[in-house]
């Protein structure tokens, strides 16, 4: 028995120490050079946001009848659009309106989808049976399609595409949670939990939750490129963030394509922001998936 003990000891106390976070941040970002670009790309665009006030140079709602269409300059780093605006003041602005729609959809969409889909996978039966027929009928709509429902019944707004984003959301993050869910239900320490008089709130969301949260943080990373996507689309079409706000969908809507031979930095930038906003979290996905897979994880 001494014996035992003295060699587990000993083992415990010769054995490799957990990395920390800072490590595990490191590696993470030495292995992944792409992952490593997106999350370069993302937190640009988080300060560009948070410190909109600080970087733009004008005020994005500022008309310059007097500087309408003007190239790039030294005066007007991208120039400025067809009623004087500073296009690059817009841009930062609108990282701004881009960062509180997509992420704000994506997070309580992918939370909502969470709880849901582990609930779904746990309860089972004719609530599992009712629950996935209400996603496939969701997920029969294209996400823009049912974004446009819901804003025709809510109107426009920030706070009203972010519910529109939002819902189209829920569906596709509950399916996949649902099937990591399925797996874990049948792990002994979830009927111990039961035996134990654990409420249902509590198994689920103690027990199984943190169990499926690597397919989840997959999902959220997806859904944030996504969201803004749609935010831009609606935008675009008239139906998002309405003017004077600053949104770089709008940019695209307001007179760019009458513009495009005379003055094509009008769209050719807001398409360039939305473009590596999106790119950069695709590629911080991507890399953070390679990463959460045991079979690609050392690779």
């Amino acid at each position: 028995m001494t014996t035992t003990v003295s060699d587990a000891a000993l083992a415990g106390s010769t054995g490799e120490a957990r990395p920390s976070w800072s490590r595990a941040a490191l590696t993470f970002l030495r292995r992944r050079p792409l992952g490593t670009v997106g999350i370069a790309i993302v937190l640009v665009m988080f300060v560009a946001g948070a410190l909109a006030d600080v970087i733009a140079p004008y005020d994005p709602e500022e008309n310059d009848f007097s500087a309408m269409m003007e190239a790039p300059s030294w005066a007007h780093l991208l120039g400025t659009d067809q009623l004087g605006r500073d296009i690059f003041s817009r841009l930062v602005f609108g990282a701004r309106t881009a960062m509180i729609v997509g992420f704000s959809a994506a997070f309580v969409g992918s939370a909502i989808g969470l709880v849901l889909g582990v609930a779904s996978a746990y309860f089972g039966g004719w609530f599992d049976l009712l629950f996935q027929r209400v996603l496939d009928v969701m997920m029969a709509f294209p996400l823009i399609i049912l974004a446009l429902a819901v804003v025709a019944v809510f109107g426009t707004g920030v706070f009203n595409v972010i519910l529109a984003i939002t819902i189209p959301l829920i569906p596709r993050c509950g399916r996949v949670v649902r099937a990591s869910a399925l797996a874990v239900r049948e792990i002994p320490y979830v009927d111990a939990a039961r035996a134990l008089g654990f409420s249902h709130a509590r198994v689920v969301l103690r027990h199984m939750v943190p169990n499926v949260v690597a397919p989840f943080l997959i999902m959220l990373s997806a859904f944030v490129g996504q969201a803004i996507l749609a935010e831009a689309s609606l935008s675009y079409l008239g139906l998002g963030v309405q003017e004077p706000v600053p949104a770089w969908g709008l940019m695209l809507q307001g007179g760019a394509e009458e513009y495009a031979t005379t003055a094509p930095w009008i769209a050719v930038f807001p398409g360039l922001a939305i473009m590596l906003a999106v790119l950069g979290i695709s590629l911080f996905g991507d890399a953070l998936r390679d990463a959460l897979d045991p079979k690609l994880r050392d690779r």
